[in-house]
């Protein structure tokens, strides 16, 4: 036993653990929800089961105007949401982690104010494409069950006609209805770019590469509506939940001719890393051509839920 081959056992010792932290870094933290066990489709969602739900008020003056817009926790200091939910000061946001209800006790709860926001430089709130805003937390927050972040899709992720994909907010459940107390959830198909085109090129607002629709064609019902606007979409594979998309717009709630319309987050990958600096979100890479799944369901009866989008500056946005 020389000391050239003390020298390389000790080589061979270094490169195993080097290669076990490689490893165990490269484990995603993002996207897991244990307390969640959805299937189907439903209506109120339960304490935990997307832990990544942010409710986003607005406040003047230590008063509380309430929900508006919906988001993402990303990782323990940002919030990924809708470019056009923020046109005012960042000082005037408030956020609520683990939150289940908009009024009562929410005892897993914790909230942050903003300490900015960043919205994508090529966003014009008078055309909905690059509908993507970053909201930096006053503080870290601390993860549990009940407050976890969410994987966001890699660059090269593909969500083909079909895919099962889950829609979360506080958005209206009709167009002139009330905003539900407690948190909404529903299953919706992801409807393929080519066909979301066909849809709303009646009414002239083109459907870019940088947006992923989704909806019941034909059937309606099942969409976002006001105060659902910055919140997530997002599909499972395998352990993880990854976020494919950002509620951006839609013509009417859950119209049966117009499926919603989404901020696509994997393009803007190298922009999401670019600004959260050296703690970047946890990116996953989703792969489905497409999914039988809503095919085998005769009219999609198991989703009896509407959310609906805010549509606001004008009729496309789904704020409230």
């Amino acid at each position: 036993y020389n000391i050239n081959t003390r020298r390389e056992t000790m080589a061979t010792w270094w490169l195993l653990i080097a290669n076990m932290r490689v490893t165990r870094q490269e484990q995603p933290i993002c996207g897991r929800a244990p307390l969640n066990n959805r299937i189907v489709g439903g209506e109120n969602a339960t304490a935990g089961d997307w832990p990544w739900q942010v409710s986003i008020h607005l406040t003047f003056q230590d008063i509380d105007f309430g929900h508006f817009c919906g988001g993402t926790l990303i990782n323990k200091d940002w919030v990924l949401s809708a470019a056009h939910c923020f046109q005012f000061n960042a000082s005037y946001i408030v956020m609520y982690f683990g939150r289940l209800n908009q009024s009562g006790s929410n005892p897993y709860e914790t909230n942050r104010t903003a300490r900015r926001n960043i919205n994508h430089p090529y966003f014009n709130i008078s055309n909905p494409d690059n509908d993507i805003a970053l909201v930096q937390l006053s503080s870290s927050v601390s993860f549990s069950d009940y407050i976890k972040p969410v994987c966001l899709a890699a660059t090269g992720s593909v969500f083909g006609g079909g895919t099962e994909s889950w829609v979360t907010g506080w958005g209206k459940l009709q167009p002139d209805g009330e905003v539900p107390d407690i948190l909404q959830e529903v299953m919706i198909p992801i409807v393929n770019n080519s066909a979301c085109a066909n849809a709303y090129g009646g009414v002239n607002i083109s459907i870019t590469s940088n947006m992923i629709c989704a909806g019941l064609l034909n059937q309606g019902g099942k969409g976002a509506c006001q105060g659902d606007s910055g919140g997530p979409m997002i599909s499972k594979s395998s352990s993880l939940w990854i976020q494919s998309g950002i509620v951006s717009f839609g013509q009417r709630c859950a119209d049966p001719t117009f499926p919603t319309v989404f901020a696509r987050v994997s393009p803007y990958q190298d922009w999401i890393k670019n600004n959260t600096g050296s703690n970047p979100p946890g990116f996953v890479k989703f792969n489905s051509t497409s999914n039988s799944n809503f095919g085998s369901v005769p009219n999609l009866l198991l989703f009896p839920l509407s959310l609906t989008f805010s549509l606001i500056p004008f009729s496309l946005f789904l704020t409230s």
